[in-house]
């Protein structure tokens, strides 16, 4: 067989995964949308992680089962919180549900994701917000879609005139990163016309890909909260690296985000 041909049929294979890949975060997205509507009250941090738990187990109960047949060989990675690079060959990083802390607190921004990564590169992500019933794919090489369609990233050129937006990657971050987050806001306070802030980072990261927003970043990280929006917004047009410029891996301590047109200028912006 051709080396054109061996790409053909892995491409189209890919294309299929990520169709049953998609219906896969429907049907648990329309499970934790089940679960959603009132305030889930806590009164210490272990019933706050049994309530999580709940919700990530009526997800993964769903994707679990139906990922793993679609990719048997496949490894799946267990903490969606982990970061780093992954050991080599095909691995599932999904989030059950993204942003869990705003559905127990009855808030709208929460998805399920699903993102096939060979060796250590995002293949496909399927992204799905069960309130909107929108979903939001990315194929290597084949572009980034909301539901079928095309996505771009925003033809800004003037971070001044720019909607940037950040995230946290976990409650308990250490000093270093959580001052470097608080001096990062502030020093984009001064350069953008808008900050947003808040979980999670994949819905930012949807918005950068659609163009709504013209750039996101976020200090540490797990691959789960990153790399679905880095393939979206790659695939949309945009540039990602780390907060000083250089290349993005998972084992980076940054992430950027951005509209080629103010790439450079949230750089400079985050540097200082």
């Amino acid at each position: 067989m051709s080396e054109t041909l061996q790409t053909t049929d892995v491409a189209a294979s890919d294309a299929d995964l990520l169709a049953q890949s998609v219906i896969a975060v429907r049907e648990a997205g329309s499970a934790l949308r089940e679960r959603f509507g009132a305030v889930v009250r806590h009164q210490s941090r272990e019933e706050l992680m049994r309530a999580l738990a709940a919700n990530d187990d009526t997800a993964l109960d769903i994707l679990r089962p139906r990922l793993s047949s679609l990719r048997p060989g496949a490894g799946w990675v267990e903490d969606e919180l982990d970061g780093g690079a992954l050991p080599a060959g095909e691995w599932w990083v999904v989030d059950p549900a993204e942003g869990n802390v705003n559905h127990l607190h009855a808030l709208p921004e929460w998805a399920v994701t699903a993102t096939l990564v060979r060796e250590n590169q995002p293949v496909l992500t399927a992204v799905h917000l069960p309130l909107t019933g929108e979903t939001y794919t990315a194929l290597t090489g084949a572009g980034a879609h909301l539901d079928g369609r095309p996505l771009h990233v925003s033809r800004a050129a003037d971070l001044g005139l720019s909607i940037v937006a950040t995230s946290q990657a976990r409650p308990d971050e250490d000093e270093e990163v959580v001052r470097r987050v608080g001096s990062s806001i502030t020093a984009m306070l001064f350069d953008a016309l808008v900050v947003r802030a808040a979980v999670p980072a994949t819905l930012h990261l949807l918005n950068v890909a659609a163009g709504r927003i013209d750039a996101f970043w976020q200090f540490a990280g797990a691959r789960a909260d990153l790399l679905p929006g880095a393939l979206l917004v790659t695939e949309a047009g945009g540039r990602i690296s780390d907060a000083e410029g250089r290349p993005w891996t998972p084992r980076s301590r940054s992430f950027l985000a951005a509209a080629p047109g103010v790439h450079a200028e949230a750089v400079s912006t985050l540097s200082r």
